[in-house]
């Protein structure tokens, strides 16, 4: 119903904002990587949207791209999640990163999502596979098997997703797991 809106934005409290259009103050709640991207208070924003009805409330959700907007709605599309559990998720992990965790299958970065149980991350990793947008997904997988074990022995060690993919293209094609990670890790130390 509501697909997009352009505005003024008028009030910031996370993840509630307020966007002025034309006289109407629009109450639209967004995941934390749509909110730190927003301009100024008083600054024009132009912001996708969901549009959800419910039986006690209608609730408008927004968001900077459409690759959030479609991973969202992937999101709610999963049995037991809802709107408030999918922007946690997108605001906890991102659009981007979640892709990259289920191509991958990787259910441990979904549990550091505040909300999300082990049950609940592997549900996601069944229900969401092939669903979210390929070129999301895809960009992200790693060479080989060795390549994905010391990709997952990186974010195990706490490194972000950005800092281990650098250090993966660094390394040979054909390195072994225990090497590549000594590899890794004198790369990250620099």
């Amino acid at each position: 119903m509501i697909g997009k809106l352009t505005g003024t934005l008028t009030d910031r409290n996370p993840p509630e904002v307020v966007i002025d259009c034309h006289g109407v103050g629009y109450e639209v709640l967004v995941p934390m990587s749509t909110y730190y991207g927003l301009p100024a208070t008083g600054e024009q924003v132009s912001l996708l949207t969901h549009f959800v009805v419910r039986e006690d409330a209608q609730l408008l959700y927004g968001f900077a791209t459409a690759a959030e907007r479609q991973t969202f709605r992937a999101l709610i599309k999963v049995s037991g999640v809802g709107p408030r559990t999918a922007l946690a998720i997108l605001s906890g992990i991102g659009a981007t990163d979640l892709a990259q965790a289920v191509t991958l299958q990787e259910s441990g970065r979904l549990v550091k999502v505040p909300g999300i149980g082990k049950k609940t991350a592997e549900r996601l990793l069944l229900e969401l596979r092939g669903k979210l947008g390929a070129d999301l997904g895809e960009r992200a997988r790693p060479e080989n098997a060795a390549h994905a074990d010391i990709l997952q022995a990186l974010l195990a060690l706490g490194y972000n997703d950005k800092e281990a993919a650098a250090a993966l293209k660094a390394l040979p094609a054909d390195v072994g797991v225990s090497d590549g990670i000594k590899l890794a890790l004198k790369a990250l130390a620099k």
